[in-house]
């Protein structure tokens, strides 16, 4: 393909962003299905009770990586305006900002305890709360860790740099693995092996990304000395997109762990299905999810400067490599879906469930998940994010969680009903952000 020499990326400059990404997202995905095949050993019981408390971490991780994705797309623009300056002002405040507000949240993990594990996840066994409590006590202690560890790894994504984050990441599965395999297998600790590995990794991966990000020759790095006060003028920039962005991610997070509650209801054969299947299916977007970061990186960096065109070519052409990588994906995965069932242990009735679920999930996410979830970080970087919130709140407590309730509990699909209506959330999703993008609406909102 001929390249354009005034375009702001080059095709070897997408890959050497895009590459690192996938492979970030691949290691990050496959350690927790090791993880989760590792705790299976523990008893299904183990597996249901790291899904819930995962369930719960995930919306807090979220929060902190919608403040990043805000810190990331001021820090794009003023790259793409060329006041690295500002950028690394930017820096500074999404690191103080994220951090203190992760602590503040830590703390109060471990004052709503028993609301978490008594009203949260509603009705479950026994053994399942007790395993619950132990993997949430350890777990939560990692929070500011992995707050910080997100909000650098965004500034590195934005510089274009990538294999940064892919390095860190590999360190940190490496540490997450191994000890998993130590203090499972090894000491036999049950679950907490799982919980400990787990807080050391990311403590050790927020400690590397900090460190890389006060190198003072980085476009975008922490100042020296680093200052400890707020400048209302940029965290306000910095909510800006990163509320909404951080609203519409709790709000579908809020979403899931209410439906963990009707799937709970179905028995731990469908907790385990679930749970499972959340694993596996997070392989089959694995190129979605790494595309989608892309995109945020390089939209950024053309509506800051000013350069919509540009916007809309690196769209079109990051969308096309999404679904053809999402097929390709998906094809070997669904080839060696019985060896991956069968690899868990899980019981016939619980194998039946989740081969029926990633069948499914499969065919639907390569038709209709790009151009749910890529296409719209394209109207995020360009600070479009009001519209992207509004829709996808609507959409996943009108349409996900109204027919997970329908078609599972009342038409009795149970679990794969839950799936069922997670496509008809994506569908929704497709037909409003397409005829957003096509307005042009979204190209007169840079910050």
């Amino acid at each position: 393909m001929k390249e354009n020499k005034n375009y702001l990326f080059t095709n070897k400059d997408l890959y050497k962003l895009i590459i690192p990404l996938i492979i970030e997202q691949l290691l990050s995905i496959a350690v927790g299905m090791a993880d989760s095949m590792m705790v299976a050993s523990v008893g299904e019981a183990a597996v249901s009770a790291v899904s819930l408390v995962d369930s719960v971490i995930v919306l807090l991780v979220n929060v902190f990586a919608a403040l990043a994705t805000g810190g990331a797309v001021v820090a794009g623009q003023y790259i793409g305006r060329k006041k690295e300056e500002e950028a690394c002002e930017t820096a500074d405040q999404i690191i103080l900002f994220t951090g203190l507000l992760s602590i503040a949240i830590m703390l109060l993990m471990y004052i709503g305890k028993n609301f978490i594990l008594n009203n949260i996840f509603g009705a479950i066994d026994a053994d399942v709360k007790a395993y619950a409590e132990t993997y949430l006590m350890i777990v939560s202690l990692s929070i500011p860790f992995i707050a910080l560890y997100n909000g650098g790894a965004a500034l590195f994504r934005t510089m274009g740099n990538s294999k940064i984050t892919m390095i860190t990441s590999l360190v940190m599965n490496i540490i997450n693995i191994v000890g998993n395999a130590v203090l499972i297998y090894g000491l036999k600790i049950g679950i907490a092996g799982a919980a400990i590995p787990t807080l050391i990794s990311r403590t050790t991966a927020a400690v590397i990304i900090i460190i890389l990000l006060k190198n003072q020759n980085l476009m975008v790095h922490l100042t020296r000395p680093f200052k400890f006060h707020f400048k209302k003028r940029m965290i306000k920039k910095i909510l800006h997109i990163g509320i909404p962005n951080g609203l519409e991610n709790s709000m579908f997070q809020l979403g899931k762990i209410l439906l963990l509650s009707l799937v709970a209801s179905f028995g731990t054969a469908s907790i385990a299905a679930n749970a499972v299947s959340n694993t596996v299916a997070m392989f089959q977007i694995l190129p979605g999810l790494s595309i989608g970061l892309a995109v945020l990186t390089i939209v950024s960096r053309c509506i800051g400067a000013g350069d919509y065109k540009q916007a809309r070519h690196y769209t079109r052409k990051l969308l096309s490599i999404t679904y053809i990588s999402m097929i390709a994906v998906n094809i070997l995965l669904m080839a060696a879906l019985p060896l991956i069932v069968k690899i868990y242990n899980l019981t016939d009735v619980t194998a039946q469930i989740t081969m029926k679920i990633l069948i499914y999930h499969g065919f639907a996410c390569t038709i209709l998940w790009p151009a749910a979830f890529t296409l719209p970080n394209t109207l995020r970087a360009a600070n479009d994010v009001r519209f992207s919130m509004f829709i996808s709140i609507a959409s996943m407590w009108i349409w996900r969680i109204g027919f997970a309730f329908i078609l599972g509990k009342y038409l009795n699909l149970g679990v794969f009903g839950v799936w069922v209506a997670m496509t008809i959330d994506w569908l929704f999703r497709v037909v409003a952000f397409v005829v957003r993008y096509r307005s042009k609406k979204w190209e007169n909102l840079r910050i």
